[in-house]
């Protein structure tokens, strides 16, 4: 009798063990997918300007000259903070082509390897850069429609047309020198 006695707080512990084991086991993970679905619930500010209210609003009629009560402040548009332009730079830049060709550039423009077209890490959407192939002189004015180079210590990327001005479709990459256009 004293044997099953034994045995069975033995079991009993085993188990209830192996339950709380089992529970922590639960517990940690529900907290690790609470955490992971609250990461992703964060999101980036859009650099998309909210729409502003551009309805008319009727005239007031003038009144004789009273104390008036302050009027509520419209809402302006949400505006991107100012990026400083940090050039000249210098670095290797590559370019991108036939598989990007038709897909849209984070500019919300479509790309087209045939246009003179660059992505950039921060320079705003629209810049036009003067790139120089510090190898052999070449240069080319692009236009930054996209982000980017995510590759190596890249600086930028360019259009198949660019990167055939700049002779270097061969090589995949270059030294290159971005500078402001000499019209600016």
């Amino acid at each position: 009798m004293q044997l099953a006695h034994i045995f069975s707080f033995s079991f009993l512990g085993f188990f209830v063990r192996g339950l709380s084991d089992r529970l922590l086991c639960l517990l940690a993970m529900c907290l690790g997918l609470l955490l992971s679905q609250g990461c992703a619930m964060l999101q980036r500010p859009s650099d998309i300007a909210a729409p502003t209210d551009t309805t008319a609003q009727p005239a007031a009629p003038k009144a004789s000259p009273a104390p008036s009560s302050p009027v509520p402040a419209q809402p302006t548009a949400k505006k991107s903070p100012a990026v400083q332009l940090k050039l000249p730079q210098t670095g290797q830049a590559s370019w991108y082509g036939p598989q990007h060709q038709g897909k849209q550039t984070a500019s919300g423009t479509i790309y087209d390897q045939a246009r003179l077209t660059a992505a950039h890490p921060s320079l705003p959407f629209g810049s036009k850069i003067k790139v120089i192939n510090l190898a052999n002189g070449k240069s080319v004015e692009v236009e930054i429609t996209d982000r980017g180079p995510f590759a190596g210590n890249r600086i930028i990327d360019l259009s198949q047309a660019a990167a055939r001005a700049l002779e270097m479709i061969e090589s995949g990459t270059a030294t290159v020198r971005l500078e402001l256009p000499s019209d600016r």
